[in-house]
């Protein structure tokens, strides 16, 4: 299921610096959102080694998200952890259209 996570373009840049980690809650979804450049990622916020949370971590130049607390790093595109130390990560697509930025979450039943 696709959810509207911004309303335009423009307020998705303004809201997610570039670089920056922000959490986003949608339903029962905690999803950290990175912005870099002109590219959007969006991945589960619970790092998959102790579960914490990624949003209060930073990105990297390899497009890594990084937990803050043992350093895990993740890949915003695949989730994979780079030493393979932990599971991957959820990743989730995103869709840029006119109306809005949309992350597609798991449909529910």
């Amino acid at each position: 299921m696709w959810v509207k996570i911004f309303t335009q373009l423009d307020e998705a840049m303004k809201q997610l610096p570039d670089g920056k980690p922000r959490l986003v809650l949608v339903n029962h979804y905690r999803i950290a959102m990175v912005r870099k450049g002109e590219q959007f990622f969006a991945v589960d916020d619970h790092c998959t080694h102790n579960k914490e949370s990624l949003s209060k971590g930073h990105t990297n130049y390899r497009n890594e998200i990084i937990c803050p607390w043992h350093n895990y790093c993740f890949d915003l595109r695949t989730g994979r952890e780079s030493q393979q130390r932990s599971a991957d990560l959820a990743t989730y697509a995103i869709k840029l259209k006119e109306d809005g930025l949309f992350v597609e979450l798991p449909d529910e039943h």
